[in-house]
C-alpha cells in the first residue's frame, strides 16, 4: 500500500538550531528591549519607538539588508501610515467637538443615572453605551464627555473604582474595533490594503474575547483589583 504520511524531518542538534536563529534572537531581543524598557519605566512610548527604529537599523546593517531603496521604501511606508492616522484622528476630533456640541453623549448618560439600575443592570448598560458610542466617537471623547456623569454613578451604586477603570479601558479598546469609526480598523485597513467589511469581520472575534473578559471581571472581580491591592505601600 501507498505511504501517504509526510517524510520526517531530520534531527537536527542543539547547536544547528541555534545558528539557525542567529537572524531571529537580535530580533527577539529587540522587542524585549522596546516593551521592557516601557514597562520597566526607563523610556516613555516615544523613547522605546525610538529605540525600536534605531534597534532596527543596526540589525538591518549587521544582517546586509539595509540599502538605500529599503531605507526608502521602510521611511515611505512610515510616512504613509503616520499621515493617514493623523487624518483620521483629525476627523475623529471634529467629530468629537459636533457631538460634545449637541450633548448627546451626557444626555444619555444622564438618562441612564436616572433609571436607578443595579449594578449588574448598570454595568451592562454602560457595556451597551460605550459600544454604541464607540460606533461614532473615538475612545478617549466617549470617556471625556460622559466620565462626569458615569462616575458619580458608579460610586452610588458601590463599584469599586479602580475595578471600573479596568472595565472603561477594556470597554474603550473596544470601541476602536467598532465601525464605522473604529480607529484601529483604519489603521488596519491602511496596512493591509483589504476592504473595511474584511477588516471588521477579522476584528469581530477579538470583539466577542473583551466581552467575555468583561463578564469574567464581573464574576472575578479580584482580577481588576488584586494587583492594585497588593502594590500598595502600608502606612509606616
Amino acid at each position: 500500500a501507498k505511504d501517504y504520511a509526510p517524510t520526517p524531518e531530520p534531527k537536527i542538534t542543539f547547536s544547528e538550531k541555534l545558528a539557525a536563529s542567529r537572524f531571529l534572537i537580535p530580533v527577539i531581543l529587540l522587542i524585549v528591549a522596546v516593551i521592557g524598557s516601557m514597562y520597566a519605566g526607563l523610556a516613555t512610548a516615544t523613547e522605546a519607538a525610538a529605540i525600536g527604529v534605531l534597534g532596527s537599523l543596526v540589525l538591518a546593517t549587521v544582517q546586509g539588508s539595509l540599502t538605500v531603496s529599503t531605507f526608502s521604501a521602510s521611511l515611505m511606508g512610515a510616512t504613509l501610515t503616520s499621515a493617514m492616522i493623523a487624518l483620521i484622528l483629525c476627523g475623529a476630533s471634529f467629530l468629537s467637538l459636533a457631538m460634545g456640541f449637541t450633548g448627546l453623549p451626557r444626555l444619555l448618560a444622564e438618562w441612564i443615572a436616572s433609571l436607578n439600575l443595579t449594578k449588574f443592570e448598570l454595568i451592562m448598560a454602560l457595556l451597551v453605551f460605550y459600544i454604541v458610542l464607540g460606533c461614532f466617537l473615538d475612545g478617549i471623547s466617549s470617556v471625556v464627555l460622559t466620565i462626569a456623569i458615569v462616575e458619580p454613578m458608579i460610586r452610588h451604586v458601590g463599584i469599586d473604582v479602580i475595578w471600573f477603570g479596568v472595565f472603561i479601558v477594556i470597554v474603550v479598546e473596544m470601541a476602536q474595533i467598532t465601525p464605522p469609526v473604529g480607529f484601529n480598523l483604519f489603521v488596519m485597513q491602511g496596512m493591509t490594503s483589504h476592504q473595511m467589511g474584511f477588516v471588521a469581520k477579522a476584528a469581530f472575534p477579538m470583539f466577542l474575547i473583551m466581552i467575555v473578559m468583561v463578564f469574567v471581571m464581573i464574576a472575578v472581580p479580584e482580577l481588576a483589583t488584586w494587583l492594585p491591592d497588593h502594590l500598595t505601600l502600608a502606612p509606616g
